[in-house]
């Protein structure tokens, strides 16, 4: 596999993932973590974002990669939830 087919495996992995976000938007919020999110509005939502990337940036300083993929991805996730 090539640099760029991974790219693009990562590229496709984020649309999918926002695919499934954009899904759960109106959804019922005792079912969907996403869904119940949206529905605490805007500043739930930046203040998660918030919450990460502060968790996002501790890990960094900490220096364990396995946590800054884990934060890393967690912040995405809820920065892909404020775009939807």
């Amino acid at each position: 596999m090539t640099d760029r087919d991974e790219m693009n495996n990562g590229n496709d992995t984020l649309a999918r993932l926002a695919q499934v976000v954009e899904s759960r938007r109106g959804g019922d919020p005792e079912k969907s973590y996403v869904a119940r999110l949206l529905a605490s509005g805007p500043d739930a939502v930046l203040k998660k974002i918030g919450e990460e990337a502060t968790e996002t940036v501790m890990a960094g300083k900490d220096g364990d990669p396995r946590r800054i993929v884990h934060e890393t991805a967690d912040l995405w996730f809820h920065c892909l939830i404020m775009l939807a």
